[in-house]
């Protein structure tokens, strides 16, 4: 137990359906102050590409731009995205992500990505030459058509006609013009940030693994499977070969395929999400001299194990030998991958409040009352 003055990071990611990162931050920081009135405490919020990558941007120091462009169903919608110096931090789901659609109104063959492209555009006006491009959370499964027709690409079916935006759509084009692609995006470095591996296509590709998750059919998975077949080939006539290789890279598959169209278009490097944001915030010297690390996001399962963002926070700490406290709603995890994933000690929300509903809808009192129990037990 630590007897002076403390020094406590709090990094957290969302708890999904309940609080946003840096409410959890808030709310486990008033926790920490319950205990020990006297601690300096660090917010870091973090994200791992997907829902509050441009939040966690902003915390760190970054300007919020916001921007009307085409929703995910072809309707305006007020976008923001981040910016600071020659870097902007955009994220797909802010355009063209699964919460701008009402619930009940999915449209898995309509969904586009086309405000994405619209937002880098803008960040390209504003001048910037960094750009870091986040992907989860999407409604589309479009495979970044829509992206690259809001950055110049024009894609017509059999009677010249530009399609419209969908994956759906995708089944019937014919031709593609990438020549009115935005020049500038040659001079830019394009990263791009998720916490997803999967490739475009296949049994374990973008329309399979993530299409229901947006209201596709088994019908519907098939179509978009296809679409995005024909659009690989009719891309492959215009670019050549490599962009097989881009639809066979890591993090193709990523938001409905939108990472392919990133690789192979617009030359964007993959990166682990976790990885990039804990660079962009300067998470590595923020973090030193901490007595303590305090992470979690809403569930701690296997897919956490697989690149999400408290797995990269503890391993940045326990890098510097600084003991890493994980809280979740619910921890899904047995004792053995949570020390590999460097844990020192995991609290559940459900251990503390057994109620799932009080969980869902008190969760900032319960993370200030789990937080001040780590704080007596660590600090």
């Amino acid at each position: 137990m630590c007897t002076g003055a403390v020094r406590v990071v709090i990094a957290p990611d969302k708890f999904k359906g309940s609080l946003t990162a840096v409410d959890v931050a808030d709310a486990l920081a008033r926790g920490v102050f319950d205990a020990r009135p006297q601690a300096e405490v660090i917010r870091i919020p973090v994200a791992d590409g997907g829902e509050g990558t441009v939040e966690s941007a902003v915390t760190a120091g970054f300007e919020v731009v916001k921007q009307e462009v085409t929703g995910p169903l072809g309707d305006p919608v007020q976008a923001t995205f981040a910016v600071k110096g020659s870097t902007a931090v955009v994220e797909l789901a802010e355009a063209s992500g699964l919460p701008l659609v009402a619930p009940g109104q999915l449209r898995p063959l309509r969904a586009t990505t086309r405000g994405t492209g619209e937002l880098i555009k803008h960040a390209l006006d504003l001048g910037c030459t960094e750009i870091v491009l986040g992907v989860g959370g999407s409604a589309s499964t479009d495979g970044g058509a829509g992206l690259l027709q809001g950055l110049g690409v024009s894609l017509r079916d059999a009677d010249g006609r530009e399609l419209p935006g969908g994956g759906g759509a995708l089944i019937d084009l014919h031709s593609a013009d990438i020549s009115g692609l935005d020049p500038r995006l040659k001079g830019t470095t394009l990263t791009l940030a998720s916490d997803v591996t999967h490739l475009m296509l296949g049994p374990k590709g973008a329309a399979a693994v993530f299409g229901p998750q947006k209201g596709a059919s088994p019908e519907d998975v098939e179509t978009l499977e296809k679409g995005l077949e024909r659009y690989l080939s009719v891309l492959a006539e215009v670019k050549g070969e490599c962009v097989y290789d881009a639809a066979s890279s890591e993090g193709s598959g990523a938001a409905g395929g939108s990472g392919f169209a990133a690789i192979a278009l617009l030359g964007a490097v993959f990166r682990p999400g976790i990885d990039v944001m804990l660079k962009l915030v300067d998470f590595d010297a923020r973090c030193e001299a901490a007595d303590l690390v305090i992470t979690g996001e809403g569930s701690l399962d296997q897919a956490s194990l697989g690149g999400k963002a408290p797995v990269g926070v503890a391993a940045r700490a326990s890098k510097r030998n600084i003991p890493v406290v994980a809280v979740a709603g619910i921890t899904k995890l047995n004792q053995d991958d949570l020390t590999r994933a460097g844990f020192d000690a995991t609290y559940s929300l459900l251990e503390h409040e057994p109620d799932l509903h009080v969980c869902m809808h008190e969760t900032a009192r319960l993370l200030r009352e789990v937080a001040a129990r780590i704080s007596n037990n660590y600090l």
